[in-house]
Order: C-alpha cells, then structure tokens, then sequence
C-alpha cells in the first residue's frame, strides 16, 4: 500500500477522535485549572494536590479501565448492527460502573492513611488529607460518567461526552475561585475547595448524559425498558474477562507516574511541584492520544464486527501514522517553551529551572506515549488484552520503575531520573505493544485468506 492509502484515513480518524480529545482534554483541564489555581497559594498546596490525585488515579485507573471494556463490544455490536447485544452491554456496563463506584470511593477512605507512610513533606501531607477526602466521593459520579461516556463511545457517538466535560470545566473554574479564595459571600476553604468544585462539576457529567441518553434519538433503541432485575453473569463475566487486563494495563501505568510523584515527594516540596507541572503538561498532550486511542478502538472494533481483517490493518496503521505527526509537532512545542510553561504556575525560581528540563524530556518522549496509547487501543478494538497487559507489566515495572527508582534517589539526576526512567519504559511498551499490533493483524489476514 502507497502512503495516501493510510493518509486517505486521516480526516475520518480525527472525526471520531476530536471530541474525544477534547473532552478528555477537559479532564485534565479541570486538573489544570486546580493546579494553576492552588498553585497561586505556593509550591506546598501545589504539592499537596500533586500528591492526592497521585494516590487517587491508582486506584480510579482500574475502574476506568474496566469501563473501556464497553467501548469494543459496543463497536463490535454496532458493526454487526445488532441492537439487542448493544441493549445488553449497555446495561451490564452501566451496572458494574456504578458498582465500581461505590468500590473505589471506599477503598481510597480506607486508604487514606498511607500517605503517613510516604515519606511525603509533613505540610504536603496535611494539605491534602481534607483535599484527599473530598475528591474520594467524586469517584462515584466518575464511573457512573464513564460507563455512559464508553457507551456512547462505542456507537461513535463522542461528541456528547465532550459537551458535558466542557460544561464541567466551567463549573469547576467557578466553583474553585468563590472556595478556593473566598469570593461572592463564600468561605475561603483553600486547597479543600478546588476539591468541591471537583465534586460539583462530576456530578454535573452525570446528570448531563443522562438527559442527552434519553432524548437523543440515535440511543433511544438501547434505552428502551433499561433495567438491572434482569443483569446477567455470564455478560458480567465478558465485560470483566475484558476488562480486568485493560485494567491492569491502565493501573500499571499510572501507578508508574503516582510512583514517580512519591518519589519526587522523598526528594523535597520543590521537587514534587516541578514534577507535577511537568505531568500536567505532558498529560494535556496525552489525551489527544486518549482520542485516537478510542479511535482505534471503535475503527478496529467494527472492522472486527465485519471481518474485515485487511482494513482493520490498514485503518489502525492510518492512526499511528496521524499519531507520530502530531506528537512531533508537541515535542518540538515543549522544547521550544520549556523555560516560560512553568512561569504560569509558579513564580519559585528552583521549581522552575527543575520543571524546564523536566519538560524537555516530557516532550522527547511524547512519540512513544502517544504511539503505545493508540496501539493500545488498536489491541482492545481487537479485544486482545491479556498480551497487552503483560507487555505493559514488563514495560512499566520490570523496566520503568527500577530505573526510575535508582536514577531518582541514588544519582545526582534526582527528579530529571524519575523521568529518563518513564522515557525508557513508555519506548519499550511502544516497540513490544506494536510487534504485537503487526503480528496478530498478519495471523488473522492469512487465516482469513486460508478459509477463503
């Protein structure tokens, strides 16, 4: 195949993809926003946000990985045009994400006191406790969100989920600015109060796909006598066998770059917050490959449905391709502005020159996020995810985290080494997820051929 054969694929690629960037942009926005607006009270509340949310997303990432298992069966049931299967997953997946609600805001109370035993700067940790406490309850409209958010995924229908993130983004601007600093009559709460703005907007997402779900009439099929009395094991058990190793894949790394904010938590304040400057930035530029990693997932997920082994190969190598294009456009953006993206955080100069060269590395290493999240994606459309999660294992914890460990505390690279550690492991989860990609794709071309 000639390169326009793949580039011919790029403007339907970014349909499906951009208001699934944007609205997982406006995930990160609302961190964003929290960041940018605690940080204004210094470098410790910064840090103490840095390292709540870190704790947070080890645990919301198995649950949101879990709500990704809805997305592939979705595809696969809307390339087959099957109504009755859809009706089945959707109400089986909205099910276990409200109970998977309810899991994670427990287990993250009851994990609350292990921030006393990571080594974390004894203000950082006291700052965030009461940050740490709101944000827990947030979990519950998250997943419900993400169970009707995979959904509507899974039809191609992602404009709507972006809609309510970005309504939600506004709400939690508002809300943090009359907490945070005590504006229009409210109290001055501090770090705790870009907490509740947090909470009030996720609440909000919920209630804004629910609305839409019922009055939009490309869902009404699916939505037609929605119940739980008839919820059976053996969907449960399919959207679970699916979705425990996406899961895993998700946890392993997150739990990666968590790992790499309490390390940096060991080597100071200042260090913590030059690290979460960089993570912000550098998780900004990964939700444009979020979106094409759902891309890939529904593309490869109704080529599935189809059969149709040849396109599903040739659409999923349109994606990577339309991948490492844009991400050398923001590795080249991160180099370039390295030494003013901090300023808009905070004026401490050490923090500042630490985060610079943090981001520099950051900005090497978007081609190998960005190309493993979308290969990533490509193997859940296809529903491979046992492989996948081996190879991210391997990646992140065999090859990542020691390096990461080592360089950070026992070199003089400090917080730079927590960062050369995930380069070096994000590239290897790149190269071995795309040698799964291509030869998997060349089995079921060849066995397709062989029957014909």
């Amino acid at each position: 195949m000639n390169l326009s054969s793949y580039t011919s694929e790029f403007k339907k690629n970014l349909k499906i993809a951009y208001p699934v960037m944007l609205g997982q942009l406006g995930h990160v926005l609302v961190g964003l926003a929290d960041n940018l607006m605690v940080g204004k009270l210094g470098a410790a509340p910064l840090a103490s946000v840095s390292l709540a949310n870190g704790l947070m997303f080890i645990f919301l990432s198995l649950g949101i990985g879990f709500s990704f298992a809805i997305t592939p069966l979705m595809a696969e049931a809307d390339g087959e045009q099957n109504i009755e299967k859809g009706k089945t997953i959707f109400q089986h997946g909205i099910f276990l994400t409200i109970i998977l609600g309810f899991i994670i805001c427990g287990m993250l109370l009851i994990a609350q006191p292990l921030m006393n035993f990571m080594q974390q700067p004894y203000e950082v940790v006291e700052l965030a406790k009461p940050y740490y406490q709101v944000i827990a309850y947030s979990m519950i409209p998250v997943m419900i969100f993400q169970g009707f958010k995979q959904f509507a995924d899974g039809l191609s229908m992602t404009k709507y989920a972006m809609q309510a993130t970005i309504i939600a983004n506004i709400i939690n601007v508002f809300f943090n600015y009359v907490l945070i600093y005590g504006k229009l009559g409210f109290p001055a709460l501090g770090v705790v109060g870009s907490a509740y703005g947090t909470l009030f907007s996720r609440f909000f997402m919920v209630a804004f796909m629910i609305y839409i779900i019922s009055k939009t009439k490309q869902f009404k099929p699916y939505i037609d006598k929605f119940s739980f009395v008839h919820i059976k094991k053996s969907v449960l058990k399919r959207i679970y066998n699916l979705g425990y190793p996406t899961a895993l894949q998700m946890w392993f790394e997150v739990s990666l770059f968590a790992s790499g904010v309490f390390l940096a938590g060991v080597l100071g304040t200042n260090a913590q917050a030059a690290n979460q400057i960089a993570l912000n930035l550098a998780s900004m530029t990964f939700m444009i490959a979020v979106g094409l990693g759902v891309t890939a997932t529904i593309r490869v997920g109704n080529q599935k449905g189809l059969k149709n082994y040849k396109e599903l190969r040739r659409i999923g190598i349109s994606i990577f391709l339309l991948m490492i294009i844009i991400d050398l456009f923001f590795a080249l953006a991160f180099i370039l502005f390295k030494d003013i993206l901090p300023t808009y955080y905070v004026q401490n100069i050490d923090v500042i020159e630490t985060a610079a060269i943090l981001i520099v590395i950051a900005g090497f290493f978007q081609l190998s996020d960005g190309i493993q999240a979308v290969v990533l994606g490509a193997l859940r459309g296809l529903q491979d995810v046992k492989i996948p999660m081996l190879i991210t294992f391997i990646a992140y914890w065999v090859i990542g985290f020691p390096i990461c460990f080592y360089l950070a505390l026992h070199t003089s690279l400090k917080a730079t080494g927590i960062w050369v550690g995930l380069l070096i492991s994000l590239t290897a989860s790149a190269i071995m997820l795309y040698l799964r990609f291509n030869k998997l794709t060349h089995k079921l071309i060849v066995e397709k051929h062989e029957l014909t």
